[in-house]
């Protein structure tokens, strides 16, 4: 096929049981359980009002900053319950989408998009109530000629997308799990999720103790008045 104008077919997709669970877990704990190692990058921040986990399998588009033709062939065949995530360059000088494209998406039933560039139209974005993940806001709109990608391998500030991959996001960022590393780093967030009930439990009863905090310092050699 073509570099820069391509259309693939994805070869696999996160299951929903695997979605659901995530969905109860913060992205803030599944990425500490990914050592702190992959991360969407602080820009991209939410749209919306972001007060629940987006999760869904991701459907990758590369586009050239300022062009969205490729974003709307994604629209078309994206399945319910996809995250189409847009790598434009991380260009903010022109949006790659609007009210209009999240209406088609939100009537489509796919589940959220991420895009790394700017989008338009945020009040009315806003109020349509749809997970919206962008890197800044622009009133200046798209070209639709192409280049770009639908379904190959993408990457946003270090981190890489594979058509297929899990996708999370919520008031914290955004965060990828590799397909084949879903039920591993479930099972590591739920306990660690369980964990932290705990700690919250004794703090609410008074009694959780933070000698740890002291240890650590003496261990570095912290001298005290």
């Amino acid at each position: 096929m073509t570099i820069g104008f391509c259309v693939r077919k994805r070869q696999r997709r996160v299951e929903q049981s695997t979605i659901d669970a995530f969905r109860e877990l913060p992205v803030a704990n599944v990425s500490d359980c990914m050592s702190r190692m992959y991360a969407g990058g602080a820009r991209l921040r939410p749209i919306h009002d972001a007060q629940s986990v987006l999760a869904g399998p991701a459907l990758t588009v590369r586009t050239r900053p300022g062009d969205n033709l490729m974003l709307h062939h994604a629209l078309d065949i994206a399945e319910p319950g996809d995250v189409i995530v847009v790598d434009a360059g991380g260009d903010l000088t022109t949006a790659i989408l609007g009210e209009i494209m999240v209406a088609i998406a939100k009537k489509r039933g796919i589940a959220g998009i991420i895009v790394n560039g700017a989008i338009r139209d945020a009040h009315e974005i806003r109020r349509m109530d749809f997970p919206l993940y962008a890197a800044g806001v622009t009133h200046r709109g798209p070209y639709k000629d192409g280049p770009g990608e639908v379904n190959t391998t993408i990457a946003i500030d270090g981190m890489v997308i594979e058509p297929g991959d899990l996708v999370l996001a919520d008031g914290d960022g955004v965060l990828t799990v590799p397909f084949d590393q879903t039920e591993t780093i479930l099972a590591a967030t739920r306990r660690k999720q369980d964990a932290e009930q705990v700690e919250m439990a004794k703090i609410a009863d008074g009694s959780v103790e933070r000698g740890w905090v002291m240890e650590s310092l003496q261990s570095r050699g912290c001298e005290f008045e």
